[in-house]
């Protein structure tokens, strides 16, 4: 049965602040028949369902204040677990428990509206986050400066690169007084200055005891910030443990004969 994440104080969770419990996620995709079938399906409108499997019975916990990364190849279900984190998806069985206010940097655009502008995207991601919009006002000039888009900022953001998105989006989910951060993949966008600023602002926000999950194929980066990783591989979770061996294990599998 599907399980909407769950919001428990610490004391029911001690300091674990994310649980997974068997948690499983799939899609259900709708495919015409074969051209054989062809002519009956369209005249009874008849569709197959076909599911595919993001994610197969993982369980997992997060302490507060931990790093931890999330490695493994493309399509293994890395995003659809920040995804659930998150909030924007649902578990197909399984239960999800989170604790704390999560900023999510999943998608570049993913709480944008194109039409509004920078300044607008500022607020509407700021109120989706809970915050006031006295809070906002408070941090809209560090967003600003920290993204060092001055001169853009009144411009809609359809009109911005993905380097842009990903200074704005960085931008507000640090100063945001984020208890959970969530980071998929987004520092690989944009120019090597920025992405070494957004790595130093990542070490202090670390160093405040924020909680961080964190997806990437460079496991350099993956090896710097997070103690701990977890590998993923075809849905399933089969190494949670320090990074540099899950990273040997995500080496071993990637180079097999």
């Amino acid at each position: 049965m599907s399980q909407e994440p769950k919001h428990h104080s610490s004391n029911t969770l001690s300091e674990t602040v994310i649980k997974f419990e068997s948690v499983t996620k799939r899609f259900s995709f709708q495919t015409q028949k074969t051209l054989r079938g062809f002519i009956p399906a369209l005249i009874k409108g008849e569709k197959i369902a076909t599911d595919f499997t993001a994610l197969n019975d993982i369980s997992f916990d997060i302490k507060k204040g931990e790093s931890v990364g999330i490695i493994g190849s493309n399509g293994s279900g890395k995003s659809t677990i920040l995804k659930l984190i998150a909030g924007i998806m649902t578990p197909t069985d399984g239960q999800i428990f989170v604790q704390g206010r999560v900023s999510p940097l999943i998608d570049l655009d993913a709480g944008f509206h194109s039409n509004f502008t920078g300044r607008e995207n500022i607020y509407i991601n700021g109120a989706l986050l809970g915050l006031s919009q006295k809070e906002i006002d408070a941090q809209f000039q560090n967003i600003l400066d920290f993204s060092c888009l001055q001169d853009f900022i009144d411009q809609p953001i359809k009109k911005y690169s993905s380097g842009m998105y990903m200074r704005l989006g960085f931008s507000i989910a640090i100063h945001t007084h984020p208890e959970i951060l969530l980071i998929d993949e987004i520092l690989s966008v944009g120019d090597n200055e920025f992405q070494q600023k957004c790595l130093k602002k990542m070490k202090n926000i670390q160093q405040s005891g924020v909680t961080i999950v964190f997806v990437s194929h460079n496991l350099n980066q993956i090896k710097e910030f997070c103690p701990r990783t977890l590998l993923i591989d075809h849905s399933k979770l089969i190494c949670d443990n320090i990074t540099f061996k899950s990273c040997d294990e995500y080496y071993n599998l990637t180079h097999q004969p």
